[in-house]
């Protein structure tokens, strides 16, 4: 047996030309920031380094690209290019052959290399942590920086990256595509303290649950609160097929459609 169209609250249906407090968006908000780590406690950067300056790089990397695939590729190049010196000192064809099945694999090296260069001319060879020097750096733009701050030095900060954008669009808590904007929005309806966390579960949701082409509405544990649940199919067992990541079953209970889920 199906369930039912989950019901729209009043709180969720400023799409359908309703109107929402920001008391209560900042509320929506924070319960959906509370289910998503009940659905995705795993939820971290999924990026490998060991440091500051590994991250600032695979972020670079991550472009355009997928982590899987950055993560395959760091360890030649963490192996060959260990300090800031190193990577200003390197041979531009040396880092664009390791670097290459990350696609845009010129502009990238440009970016590493220049990163280098800057931090060895202007930081002594080390990572700033403050967030006007770090995007005054080759490569290094808001997101990269939030990401940097957030996971190598633990300043809270909100990473907008496209499922950020996809995702809290969808869930009406934001409003345009531009990152600063959007940034500067979240903020506001998430606990500082949560800023980080937040990105990772949203990222999490959008790779597991929200996909961008066809969401699975009927299995997602913020259907009640959303007002774009029916953008993806809202038949359970249709919706679950739809589910990816290591927690499927998890999620499936979560949502609480193991009745009309078989695996």
């Amino acid at each position: 047996m199906a369930r039912n169209p989950a019901p729209r609250s009043a709180s969720a249906s400023s799409r359908d030309g309703g109107t929402e407090s920001e008391l209560a968006k900042k509320r929506r908000a924070r319960k959906i920031n509370r289910l998503l780590a009940a659905a995705h406690p795993d939820a971290e950067c999924e990026l490998d380094y060991a440091n500051p300056l590994e991250l600032a790089v695979a972020t670079i990397l991550s472009a355009q690209c997928t982590d899987v695939r950055v993560n395959l590729t760091t360890p030649a190049l963490f192996k060959r290019y260990r300090s800031a010196a190193d990577y200003a000192e390197a041979n531009p064809e040396e880092v664009e052959a390791i670097i290459r099945p990350t696609g845009f694999y010129r502009n990238k090296t440009k970016s590493i290399i220049g990163l280098g260069k800057a931090l060895v001319e202007h930081h002594g060879g080390r990572l700033p942590e403050d967030m006007d020097a770090l995007v005054k750096l080759p490569g290094i733009g808001r997101k990269t920086a939030n990401v940097i701050r957030g996971n190598a030095f633990g300043a809270p900060g909100i990473t907008v990256d496209t499922h950020m954008i996809r995702i809290t669009n969808r869930l009406g808590l934001v409003e345009g595509t531009d990152p600063v904007k959007l940034e500067y929005q979240i903020q506001k309806l998430i606990e500082p303290r949560e800023w980080t966390m937040f990105s990772h579960r949203v990222i999490f949701h959008g790779r597991r649950v929200c996909i961008a082409r066809k969401p699975a509405c009927g299995a997602c544990t913020l259907a009640a609160i959303c007002p774009s649940y029916g953008e993806g199919p809202t038949d359970p067992a249709e919706a679950a097929k739809l589910l990816k990541g290591d927690n499927v079953d998890e999620l499936i209970k979560l949502a609480g459609i193991e009745h009309a889920v078989s695996r």
